[in-house]
């Protein structure tokens, strides 16, 4: 397993322990792939993910978006992921109902001293896109936490910082 899929779950369980909106919402997202900048994951949709109609709710992929996002800041080797600025989302067809399962991939399109911006791309189980979002992180103050790691280009291996299991 490479170190920034390593990272970015363990920061995902942080969200987790600390039993708050992520861990009511989507206590079944599964990362599978992290390298420095983007992360592939999937959700099993079951009932307290749909709308009235039957159907994925909208709340959910901002909700993911802004979860997402984080993340995939995460996988550049940022413990503390920083704050939202900005969030949107554009639905482009019905992303699933109770027992299908919603992919996603996360990339950090862009990450300055004090700004990441990050888009998530929403497909259905035939890679059809469902949806993406955007999201605007402030990270001026994360960027020094002691828990960061930098990794090598491959996201491998950790080459500054703790690689803690």
């Amino acid at each position: 397993m490479s170190a920034s899929l390593r990272f970015t779950r363990r920061v995902w369980k942080s969200f987790i322990d600390n039993k708050g909106h992520d861990a009511q919402c989507f206590p079944n997202l599964v990362i599978h792939r992290a390298i420095p900048g983007t992360v592939d994951f999937s959700l099993k949709i079951d009932q307290s993910n749909l709308n009235r109609v039957g159907t994925v709710h909208g709340g959910l992929i901002l909700s993911l978006t802004d979860t997402l996002g984080s993340l995939a800041v995460a996988s550049k080797g940022h413990y503390m992921t920083g704050v939202s600025t900005d969030i949107g989302a554009s639905f482009v067809r019905p992303a699933g109902r109770t027992g299908d399962t919603l992919h996603a991939r996360a990339t950090l399109t862009a990450m300055g001293k004090s700004l990441a911006y990050t888009r998530v791309d929403f497909t259905n189980s035939v890679g059809d896109l469902v949806a993406y979002g955007y999201h605007t992180k402030y990270v001026g103050k994360s960027s020094s936490d002691p828990n960061n790691v930098k990794f090598s280009e491959d996201g491998e291996q950790v080459i500054e910082g703790n690689d803690v299991d």
